[in-house]
């Protein structure tokens, strides 16, 4: 299997296996007060602080969650209602119109409680402009939550300007930096968001593990599940030891590689969309060129589905996708890709090619010529060609 895919999920690194495998043993509560309980405390906390030391925060504004999707919807929440049951919910949020359905769908659930959600529309390229934004802004403004890298395109969005317009007017800001972390670096120090989620599967750790950081400053949220006194009182529930572990060499692993990915990883990206660009008519690839990270590349095939594409190659054990693996099931074509183009032919068409770690050049020429085969061979049966 040629793994392409890495935006949707991505494996172990060997590493953070390692790691799993040594603490596999390891079984106390760290909320036990003997012996036991106060090693592995100990550990989660030498965890929280290598994160946090990632970050450039205190290791007081980590919070432990199961991924992003509860972190997205607890600090939505949170600024629109503080507690589901304890207060009317009110007040409006910005956003934009490309989030990861955890905060689009979580925005949509507030909309039934009175709540008002602007969804400011990317330009072409699909990034956002600044001054929409600013001119979106109301007296009643209680949030703003713009991702920091699309999980379709990899585009980067402007967020340390967009969180200086939050912090200038007075209100919270909040990003999804799931697709950001492990791959551009992230100083919480200058980048002035109050709150950022992060989920461990994209960097290379297990599934059911992420982070909220919540900036000791920013307004205070309220536990999305509420019960024990964990995470100090912030999220209860006993916390995940063994995801905590990984979690923690996952983010010292991607603090080593970092560079030296983004230069390898970067070349083969170039070198998949050169070379399908080169070698077959009527190709486009989606979203800005230049702003974006360097493992995905997003890429239009006229007159032909993307379904169709992503069936044949993994005929020939090639993984890749049409889109966020959380729209699956949809026969809708890709939102994303629709914020950026008027024609739906083009939404339909999408791939999303997703490198990581493990891809090799090898990996790239054996795709590219199933690329080249598969769109020749469907193109020949398309009655639109």
């Amino acid at each position: 299997m040629i793994y392409l895919d890495n935006s949707a999920t991505t494996p172990l690194h060997p590493k953070v296996k390692e790691a799993i495998i040594q603490a596999v043993d390891l079984f106390g509560n760290p909320s036990s007060m003997h012996t036991v309980g106060r090693q592995m405390r100990a550990m989660v906390e030498q965890n929280r602080r290598d994160i946090a030391d990632f970050f450039h925060c205190s290791p007081d504004e980590i919070i432990f969650t199961a991924g992003a999707s509860e972190a997205n919807n607890t600090v939505l929440k949170s600024g629109a209602t503080c507690c589901a049951f304890c207060s009317e919910s009110h007040g409006h949020i910005i956003t934009s119109n490309i989030e990861h359905p955890s905060v689009l769908n979580t925005l949509k659930c507030l909309e039934h409680q009175h709540i008002d959600v602007t969804r400011v529309k990317v330009r072409k390229n699909g990034i956002i402009d600044p001054a929409d934004i600013e001119a979106a802004i109301r007296p009643d403004t209680i949030m703003i939550s713009v991702m920091y890298v699309n999980n379709e395109i990899g585009t980067i969005q402007p967020i340390k300007e967009i969180a200086e317009i939050a912090r200038k007017h007075g209100i919270p800001m909040h990003t999804d930096a799931v697709q950001a972390v492990g791959k551009i670096p992230i100083d919480l120090r200058e980048l002035p968001v109050d709150y950022l989620s992060m989920s461990g599967h994209k960097i290379y750790a297990p599934k059911g593990i992420g982070v909220l950081f919540k900036r000791n400053s920013a307004k205070k949220i309220c536990p999305l599940i509420t019960g024990g006194h964990q995470e100090k009182s912030m999220r209860a529930g006993t916390e995940n030891t063994l995801g905590i572990l990984a979690l923690g060499e996952a983010v010292r692993q991607a603090k080593l590689e970092m560079t030296e990915n983004e230069l390898r990883i970067g070349a083969l990206r170039d070198r998949l969309e050169r070379g399908i660009v080169e070698r077959l008519d009527h190709v486009s690839v989606n979203g800005d060129r230049r702003a974006r990270t360097y493992n995905i590349t997003n890429i239009s095939f006229e007159n032909i589905e993307g379904e169709s594409i992503l069936l044949r190659l993994d005929m020939h054990g090639i993984a890749v996708s049409t889109g966020s693996a959380c729209s699956t099931g949809s026969l809708e074509p890709s939102y994303v890709i629709t914020a950026l183009s008027t024609d739906p032919a083009i939404a339909h068409s999408s791939i999303r090619f997703s490198l990581g770690r493990e891809t090799t050049e090898e990996d790239i020429d054996k795709t590219l010529d199933a690329v080249v085969e598969t769109v020749t061979f469907l193109r020949k049966m398309s009655p639109i060609v």
